[in-house]
C-alpha cells in the first residue's frame, strides 16, 4: 500500500498515544534464520520452515541500506518512539547488523534498544557487538536439550551452542533477557527453563502461541500458559495482572527480584480503533502493540493485515517525510478509516 503525503498539518497523536501505552518499534533486519522453529512468523514476511519446504515461496528482497535503517529509525524516534527492538529472522545473519547496531541514534533515559536473537551467533559477534549502544539482549530459548531444539527448530545445531550465546551476551550486557513460547513440545522442560533463568537472575517471559496462517498444522502443539502458572505460585506468592497498555494482559511473578512474565491470553487483549471492526480480530490474540519496518522497505501495524503495510521506498530518498507518513497511516489505523 503507498498512502501520498500529507497535504494538511500532520496530527501526531495517534503515534505519540501509541508510544506512551510503551508501543514498540520492531526492526527486521532479514528473514533469514539458522533456525527453523514451526511457529515462525517472522515479522510478517514468510518464515524459513515455510521456505524450507516450498523452495519457490520466497521472503522479500532486501531493499534497504543501513543507512536507510538508520535514517528511518531516526526518524521515527523524534516522533516519539522509544521502544526498539531489533529483530529478523535472526538479526545477527544480516550483514546490515553490524552498521545498523554499532551507529545507533544517540538516545535518552527513557529509549531502549533491545536484540532480540536466537542467541546462536552471539559469542560469533561478541567483539563488536560489545561496542554498541544496545540496553538488552533478549534470548529466545524455546528448549532446553538437543531433543526439544530440533522438534521445534529443526536445526543441527546444538543447545550448549545457545546456552553459551547466553552467557557471551551476559558477559557483555547487563540486561539480558529469556523468552519461552510454550508448547507441547517443551512443557517438559519449563521449569528447567526457569530454574536456568533464576540462577542466573535473568528475566524471563512464558508466551502463549500465536496462531499463524503458516502453523496451522501444528495447532495440536499449542498449550496454555496454566501448567507454569501454577508451578510459578509454589515458588512465590508476589503475582500481579497488567492489562493496560497495548498488546496482551500478561501476569507478573517476581522471585528474588527476578521478574517472570507470563503473556495470558486468559487476561484479554488491547485494541484500538479499527482492531474493534477489523475482519481478523477473532484470530488475533495480540492487539496492536507494534509497528514493524522491515528490510523490504514496509512499514506494518499488523502481522495478520498485509493490506496495512505500507511501502516507504519511495521516501528512502527524503526519509524526513517519512515520520509523517506513518503518523498519518496510524492515525488513519486508529480512527478505523483505512
Amino acid at each position: 500500500m503507498t498512502i501520498p503525503l500529507p497535504k494538511t498539518a500532520v496530527d501526531w497523536t495517534a503515534l505519540r498515544n501509541f508510544a506512551m501505552l510503551r508501543g514498540q518499534l520492531r526492526v527486521s533486519l532479514t528473514p533469514k534464520c539458522n533456525e527453523k522453529c514451526w511457529f515462525c512468523h517472522n515479522e510478517g514476511d514468510v518464515p524459513p520452515p515455510f521456505t524450507h519446504l516450498y523452495r519457490d515461496v520466497l521472503p522479500r528482497e532486501r531493499e534497504m541500506t543501513a543507512e536507510d535503517f538508520l535514517n528511518v529509525l531516526g526518524g521515527l524516534m523524534n516522533a516519539g518512539l522509544k521502544r526498539v527492538y531489533f529483530t529478523g529472522g535472526e538479526p545477527l545473519l544480516s550483514p546490515l547488523a553490524r552498521p545498523v547496531l554499532t551507529q545507533l541514534p544517540a538516545h535518552g533515559p527513557d529509549t531502549t534498544y533491545t536484540l532480540i536473537t536466537n542467541g546462536t551467533l552471539v559469542r560469533t559477534h561478541q567483539e563488536w557487538l560489545s561496542t554498541t549502544a544496545l540496553d538488552k539482549v533478549k534470548v529466545s530459548l524455546h528448549y532446553f536439550s538437543d531433543e526439544s531444539l530440533k522438534a521445534i527448530a529443526n536445526t543441527r545445531i546444538g543447545i550448549a551452542t545457545i546456552l553459551d550465546g547466553i552467557e557471551a551476551a551476559r558477559e557483555m550486557f547487563e540486561r539480558v533477557e529469556l523468552n519461552t513460547l510454550v508448547q507441547r513440545e517443551n512443557e517438559h522442560e519449563l521449569p528447567d527453563i526457569l530454574a536456568f533463568a533464576l540462577d542466573r537472575r535473568l528475566p524471563v517471559q512464558f508466551i502463549e502461541l500465536v496462531d499463524t496462517d503458516f502453523n496451522t498444522g501444528r495447532k495440536g502443539s499449542a498449550i496454555g500458559a496454566k501448567g507454569i502458572i501454577d508451578h510459578l505460585r509454589t515458588l512465590t506468592t508476589d503475582e500481579e495482572v497488567e492489562v493496560s497498555g497495548v498488546g496482551q494482559g500478561r501476569r507478573i511473578f517476581r522471585i528474588d527480584g527476578i521478574e517472570i512474565d507470563v503473556i495470558h491470553r486468559e487476561l484479554g487483549r488491547h485494541h484500538v480503533g479499527q482492531c474493534g471492526t477489523c475482519p481478523v480480530k477473532s484470530k488475533c490474540v495480540e492487539g496492536f502493540w507494534s509497528l514493524r519496518v522491515d528490510h523490504a522497505g514496509g512499514v506494518q501495524p499488523c502481522l495478520l493485515r498485509d493490506d496495512l503495510r505500507i511501502d516507504i521506498r519511495p521516501l528512502l530518498a527524503d526519509p524526513e517525510q517519512i515520520p509523517a507518513i506513518v503518523a498519518q497511516h496510524v492515525s488513519a489505523f486508529t480512527e478505523g478509516t483505512l
